[in-house]
């Protein structure tokens, strides 16, 4: 049986049942009519897996005309995952969450579209899991700003970050004009 808590309503944090013994571990990372009962409804079409090394922070990232909702898993080290709301109208819109996923707890963080995303690595490196309910767009990509002083996300941070060019160069989610945010939206 999988267990999971809600935050800013819709992210969800899954811990799935792990079964251990002197071999190792086995666990389901995914299970389409299980999933369905905790309320992840969405179709996923694309998986990613990407390596990072220590310090690293990626983020925050969305896509706008093809959102993408998440899937997370670290399968190797340890990462600090954050989702913000950037969803114009949002009673939670700039409010952020954010949990430590590992290869010990093995918990998923399921994050819905709409919602901006990133990480930041703690262990010597991590590999990170991730279903996507759409396919990566490169056109189609935007991004805020890490430290935007207005979210205030408490990264527990070790060092400077290590950003790439592209994430370095991310605005603040105040500067960023309306049409390039998505609306919310009531699910019923």
């Amino acid at each position: 049986m999988l267990t999971k808590k809600n935050f800013l309503n819709e992210i969800i944090l899954i811990s799935p049942v792990v079964f251990n013994d002197d071999r190792g571990f086995f666990y389901e990372n995914y299970h389409e009519l299980k999933y369905k009962e905790l309320g992840i409804t969405c179709t996923f079409v694309q998986d990613n897996i990407s390596r990072s090394k220590k310090g690293t922070l990626r983020g925050m990232h969305y896509q706008l005309n093809n959102p993408q909702a998440k899937l997370i898993t670290v399968l190797r080290g340890a990462i600090f995952d954050v989702a913000i709301d950037i969803r114009i109208g949002s009673p939670t819109f700039g409010q952020w969450y954010g949990t430590e996923l590992n290869d010990e707890n093995h918990n998923q963080l399921f994050i819905p579209e709409g919602f901006a995303h990133g990480f930041y690595v703690l262990s010597d490196f991590a590999d990170i899991h991730y279903k996507c309910s759409d396919f990566y767009n490169n056109k189609d990509e935007y991004g805020i700003q890490w430290n935007d002083s207005k979210i205030q996300i408490n990264w527990p941070l070790l060092n400077e970050p290590i950003l790439s060019f592209k994430d370095a160069e991310n605005i603040s989610l105040t500067d960023i004009d309306n049409t390039k945010l998505p609306k919310y939206s009531v699910i019923k």
